[in-house]
C-alpha cells in the first residue's frame, strides 16, 4: 500500500478519459489516469466507427482509444491500470483509493468513468455484439442503411432509435413488452406517424438467428415472443439494436457528488464543473443525451482545461 500526490487525478479511459489526460499533461499538471474494468470505454466495442473526425475511412473503436491512449501517453499521463474504489471529497486534497488499497491525494480529480449500456443477457445477444447488435442507433445505423432492423425497447432512447433508423433503414420493427409506451407523448407521435416502423407489442427478444463462423458473423432475423399468447414470430433483419438504456457508472461517487435520478452526476450548465469545487466530471458518466465519442471527448478537454484554470486561481 502507497501514498501519494498528484495535482490531477483522471479516473477512468475511454474518449473522455485520454483527451483530459492529453490536455492535463500539456498543461504540466502531471496527471496520473486510472483507465478502469475496461480501459478504452464502450467505444472499444464498436468494431467500426465511420463518424469520428480525422479517420476517413474510418477505424475500430479499438484503434480510435488506442491511438487517443498513445497520445496521452506521450505527452506523459501516468496511465495505470485498475479502479478508484472509494472516494472522500470532503474537504482537498481529495483523498482517493484504489483498488489495491493504494491512496491517492489530489488537488483536482476528473470523473470520467462512462456509462455501460443495459443488455437483456441472451446468449445469442452476446453472440452477435459487435456484428449486427448494437446499443448505438446513431454509431452504428448507417451500415444498415436501406436494410431491415430491429429496435427492442420501450422508452425515449427506444422510439428516438427508431425514428432516427427509419430515415436510413427500409423497414424498422419496434419490439416492446407492453401494449403501450412509457416514452413521452411527443416521441410516440413521431413514430405513430412514420410509415416504416412497424411496431410489434407485448413481445419480447426470444433469438437471434444467423451465421456465425470463425471469420464472420451475420445476423438475417429475430425471433420475438408475445408475452400473452406465446406464439413467436420471426422477423427478417439485418440489425439488432438493444435500447432499453444505459447506467452511468457512478456508483462509487455515490453520496458524495451530485446525481439525477438516474445516477448521471450533474454538472454546472456550460461547464464540467461538479457541485465539488475542483471535481470535474467529463463523458457519458454526466451525459445521458448525446453519448457519443467526440462529445466524451470534447467535455474531458473541458473538464482538464477547467481542472488547470481552477488550480491556477486556488494555488496560488
Amino acid at each position: 500500500m502507497q501514498k501519494e500526490h498528484t495535482k490531477c487525478l483522471i479516473i477512468g479511459s475511454g474518449p473522455a478519459g485520454y483527451t483530459a489526460g492529453i490536455y492535463a499533461s500539456r498543461a504540466d499538471l502531471n496527471p496520473v489516469l486510472y483507465e478502469g474494468p475496461t480501459p478504452g470505454g464502450q467505444l472499444t466495442i464498436t468494431t467500426e466507427v465511420e463518424n469520428y473526425p480525422g479517420y476517413v475511412n474510418g477505424a475500430s473503436g479499438t484503434q480510435i482509444t488506442d491511438d487517443m491512449r498513445q497520445q496521452a501517453l506521450r505527452f506523459g499521463t501516468d496511465m495505470r491500470q485498475g479502479s478508484i474504489d472509494k472516494v472522500d471529497f470532503s474537504q482537498r486534497p481529495f483523498i482517493c483509493v484504489d483498488d489495491k488499497d493504494n491512496t491517492i491525494e489530489a488537488e483536482t480529480v476528473i470523473i470520467a468513468t462512462g456509462a455501460t449500456a443495459r443488455w437483456l443477457g441472451l446468449e445469442c445477444e452476446a453472440e452477435y455484439r459487435g456484428f449486427g447488435v448494437s446499443a448505438c442507433a446513431t454509431c452504428d445505423g448507417f451500415f444498415f442503411r436501406g436494410k431491415d432492423v430491429v429496435v427492442i425497447g420501450g422508452g425515449d432512447t427506444a422510439l428516438g432509435d427508431a425514428a432516427y433508423l427509419a430515415k436510413l433503414c427500409r423497414k424498422v420493427y419496434l419490439v416492446h413488452r407492453r401494449n403501450e409506451f412509457r416514452a413521452s407523448k411527443a416521441m410516440q407521435h413521431v413514430v405513430f406517424n412514420k410509415e416504416n416502423i412497424e411496431i410489434v407489442w407485448d413481445s419480447t427478444l426470444k433469438n437471434i438467428v444467423g451465421t456465425s463462423t470463425k471469420f464472420a458473423k451475420t445476423i438475417s432475423a429475430v425471433e420475438v415472443s408475445n408475452v400473452k399468447t406465446g406464439e413467436v414470430r420471426t422477423l427478417p433483419t439485418s440489425g439488432v439494436f438493444i435500447a432499453i438504456g444505459h447506467n452511468p457508472n457512478s456508483q462509487v461517487f455515490k453520496g458524495q457528488i451530485d446525481t439525477d435520478e438516474n445516477g448521471y452526476i450533474r454538472t454546472i450548465a456550460g461547464t464540467q464543473q461538479t457541485n465539488i469545487a475542483g471535481v470535474f466530471a467529463a463523458g457519458d458518466v454526466q451525459d445521458p443525451l448525446y453519448r457519443q465519442a467526440i462529445v466524451a471527448a470534447g467535455s474531458g478537454c473541458k473538464a482538464a482545461l477547467e481542472a488547470e484554470h481552477f488550480l491556477m486561481e486556488n494555488d496560488k
